[in-house]
């Protein structure tokens, strides 16, 4: 049973279509890409799965039942727009906010400390939220969407404000996450960051679904088919090579639609050439999805 299904849900505002009939699941254990630009519908829809706003048409189930106050109990969410009580200290702000999820106060100061810990951020425990640099505050907002073992995490550009030793900590524990079975929705703008966390994606364009499933399967789809080659020795003909660049020191050959990298590989070490790197060109995520949205543009 998926941790999320979303079912052709549609949502307005005044005379702008938000949300265009949009449906997807979330599986358990995986780290799952919502992406798009701005004003794609990203953001619409994370508040609808949230209960925030209300879908005009269409169904939503998390975790097998529509969303309810129970339900949302074992969800851990991270908005865009950050907002811890500034005058709080720091595990006072965490205890609170892991007793609305419902968490005793003994499980909640035991869960903080491991999480304050685990993040080095011990010490700063008695400060209050106002004393944190900002790159710290996005640290505690993070640690309170988890305090309470949620099933699935949905963040919204979680990134934003970290530097890169912070960021680098919070991908580990998103991987942590996924290891532990926990669906995971990852919102953000950074598709490196896609590219590295994530198992599966769904670009949104103007509220649509314009390309859904597996990371890799989609990389491979959009492949333009081609090598890269830093070799020693000569190149004879070659055949099944439609063309051959130059790509930032290396040679870049693209291949017909009937030669198998394997076959050109057998080609280049039959005439003697010394391969030094003999790479399959997979395009950035960044590059098919300007190729997918101007499709879909057009």
């Amino acid at each position: 049973m998926p941790v999320v299904e979303i079912t052709n849900i549609v949502k307005s505002f005044a005379d702008k279509v938000a949300v265009d009939n949009l449906s997807f699941t979330v599986e358990q254990g995986e780290i799952f890409g919502l992406i798009g630009p701005n004003g794609a519908g990203k953001t619409s829809t994370i508040r609808m799965m949230m209960d925030i706003i209300k879908p005009d048409t269409g169904e939503i189930s998390i975790l097998g039942q529509k969303i309810s106050s129970q339900s949302k109990d074992k969800i851990g969410f991270l908005p865009e727009e950050r907002g811890l009580y500034r005058k709080l200290r720091v595990i006072d702000t965490m205890l609170y906010l892991a007793s609305l999820k419902g968490m005793d106060k003994k499980s909640a100061k035991e869960k903080a400390g491991q999480l304050l810990a685990q993040t080095g951020m011990l010490e700063q425990g008695g400060k209050k939220i106002e004393a944190l640099s900002k790159g710290m505050s996005q640290i505690i907002q993070f640690l309170v969407t988890i305090i309470h073992d949620p099933e699935l995490v949905i963040l919204d550009e979680p990134f934003t404000g970290l530097d890169p030793v912070n960021t680098e900590q919070v991908k580990e524990m998103l991987k942590g996450l996924r290891a532990q079975g926990k669906a995971v929705i990852l919102s953000t703008h950074r598709m490196n960051d896609i590219e590295e966390l994530c198992d599966r994606i769904l670009m949104i364009d103007n509220g649509r679904g314009i390309l859904y499933g597996d990371l890799s399967e989609i990389k491979a789809r959009y492949s333009n088919n081609s090598i890269l080659l830093d070799f020693e020795g000569e190149l004879g003909e070659l055949a099944g090579i439609t063309r051959i660049s130059e790509h930032n020191g290396s040679l870049e050959l693209f291949l017909d639609g009937s030669t198998t990298p394997q076959q050109l590989l057998e080609q280049l070490v039959s005439q003697g050439i010394v391969i030094h790197r003999f790479e399959a060109v997979v395009p950035p995520l960044r590059d098919i999805f300007l190729q997918v949205a101007g499709k879909n543009a057009d």
